[in-house]
């Protein structure tokens, strides 16, 4: 057997397998951030909708690297992060095989995007999901379950959801999720739950600027592509029968089967993914109109570049800028977790300092940062000019 001539080693880990569609469309968290009972009761996760992305120009500030003291331009996610609203609180028993819920109890009152989610025809049902439970707070039934979790569970997590109505999609169901409160015993835990009940969650609460944070989402579906595209493999000498775009030998004769190491043709996208560490550049506040301003850039400006977002439109509620890219089409629900890790490295440390952040239209080669630096520029149009008089 002759040696061959370019190596062409499968791209792709095997502990992905199996590479299909996941069951779980958004987010969903696997492990939370370790407990620290000395720490005050805080949240450990929230929910947003990936925006778009632009560019910044920050100063570095990492002694002994190269680029200390320099500029850099970095690419940044915007993840739009309207509050969430907390519904109800559930307590688990640790047991030899892991973690089991005891109990959950629900708020009193739960919004209708909320109960959507619980149906499938919403618009042909009854939609008297929680009218019976409602009444179990005329007695003592709900008190006697909070103590239950007090004196028997060790993990508490709060049931929370989004407000889709907050964003302008065609979405009407909440996403729900359950997110662990840390912190403090299990009774305050409990009662920080509690406190919470019908309450909105800013994303403010839970992060803070220059935190690593961990985003958990789903990834653009691609369909069938075969192994070229899917596994990284060389494509075969142009003069191959049957095709290049191949792998040349899937097996020897015996055993007599195809194994599960040998790249092949099929789904490709659409999976379930975790990146760690992702560093936050800025948080937002809802109608911040000068939440893009910088100390070398003074230009009044909010984040929603000319023209909206391509796909997703204007922002209007709270949001994160998120260093790099992050998984998903536009408009998909991602999950945002505090950082497993305790960092210790310069680069995660670091101090975000951002000169510049660019909000020229994302539709083309954005010339102008807002519509006044477009209007000085162009002056005044003959189709626009009650604009022009009004900006006069």
């Amino acid at each position: 057997m002759s040696h061959r001539k370019f190596e062409a080693p499968r791209c792709g880990n095997l502990g992905f397998l199996p590479r299909k569609r996941t069951k779980h469309h958004r987010g969903r968290i696997r492990s939370f951030p370790k407990d620290d009972a000395s720490k005050a009761c805080h949240l450990t996760a929230f929910m947003g909708y990936k925006a778009g992305m632009t560019h910044v120009v920050r100063g570095v500030d990492r002694p002994g690297a190269i680029m200390h003291k320099k500029e850099v331009v970095d690419s940044v996610s915007i993840v739009e992060t309207p509050p969430m609203v907390v519904v109800g609180v559930v307590g688990y028993v640790e047991t030899p095989r892991g973690l089991r819920s005891l109990t959950t109890v629900f708020a009193e009152h739960l919004s209708e995007e909320c109960r959507r989610r619980f149906y499938k025809g919403w618009y042909k049902s009854k939609k008297k999901a929680f009218t019976k439970y409602a009444k179990k707070y005329e007695g003592a039934d709900i008190e006697n379950e909070l103590n239950r979790m007090k004196k028997f569970c060790t993990v508490i997590r709060v049931i929370a959801h989004t407000q889709p109505k907050k964003l302008n999609l065609r979405l009407k169901k909440a996403h729900i999720c359950e997110i662990q409160v840390n912190g403090g015993d299990a009774a305050a835990k409990v009662d920080f739950a509690k406190g919470l009940f019908e309450k909105e969650v800013s994303v403010h609460d839970v992060f803070a600027k220059d935190e690593n944070i961990d985003v958990i989402g789903v990834t653009k579906g691609k369909g069938y592509e075969g192994v070229t595209t899917r596994w990284g493999v060389s494509r075969l000498p142009r003069k191959t029968h049957r095709g290049l775009r191949k792998v040349a030998c899937i097996g020897s004769w015996h055993p007599a089967r195809v194994s599960t190491t040998v790249p092949r043709a099929g789904q490709n996208g659409y999976f379930h993914r975790c990146e760690i560490n992702k560093k936050l550049y800025r948080m937002g506040k809802q109608g911040d109109a000068s939440s893009c301003s910088t100390a070398a850039d003074l230009t009044e400006k909010s984040i929603t570049p000319m023209g909206g977002f391509v796909q997703y439109g204007v922002i209007r509620n709270d949001w994160l800028m998120i260093k790099g890219g992050v998984v998903g089409a536009k408009k998909r629900p991602l999950t945002l977790r505090k950082s497993l890790m305790n960092h210790s490295s310069r680069k995660h440390l670091e101090e975000i300092d951002l000169k510049f952040i660019d909000t020229s239209s994302k539709f083309g080669h954005g010339r102008w940062q807002t519509p006044e630096e477009k209007l000085k520029f162009m002056g005044p149009l003959a189709s626009k000019p009650s604009m022009h008089k009004a900006k006069a």
